[in-house]
């Protein structure tokens, strides 16, 4: 039976053989062991498909090694910074209905002036994180 639920609260994995997954409630960064418990034998093909909602830039970087991060901007307004393995460093700003991509190896971060929301479509085995 077909159900409606909130991507902002319920992720969806995209995983082999086509297939969409519906997650358990997202309770924080703690939730994605879970999910790579779950999902981990997908490897690299498989998907996390997730939304957010921002109040304030982020924090910090993160990185997908194995694999390209699709980001749409839904709502206000997103600037990404990617800095990719030359050393080269690119500024996309998004409003909503745009879309950039996050290539596999490419760090990035976002600043966000005022509300934002996004979706993202992340291959996320193997995804790293650091300080801003």
């Amino acid at each position: 039976m077909a159900e409606a639920r909130r991507l902002s609260e319920n992720f969806v994995h995209l995983g082999l053989g086509a297939s969409a997954v519906p997650q358990p409630p997202f309770t924080g960064m703690d939730w994605y062991a879970g999910y790579g418990e779950r999902h981990g034998d997908d490897g690299a093909e498989g998907r996390l498909v997730s939304m957010y909602s921002f109040c304030e830039s982020w924090d910090s970087w993160e990185m997908h090694p194995l694999g390209h991060e699709v980001v749409v901007c839904t709502a206000g307004t997103i600037a990404l910074t990617q800095e990719y393995p030359d050393g080269r460093v690119e500024r996309v700003t998004l409003n909503p209905g745009e879309y950039a991509i996050n290539e596999a190896g490419v760090w990035h971060t976002a600043d966000v002036e005022g509300e934002a929301s996004a979706l993202f479509i992340t291959a996320g085995e193997g995804t790293q994180h650091r300080p801003r």
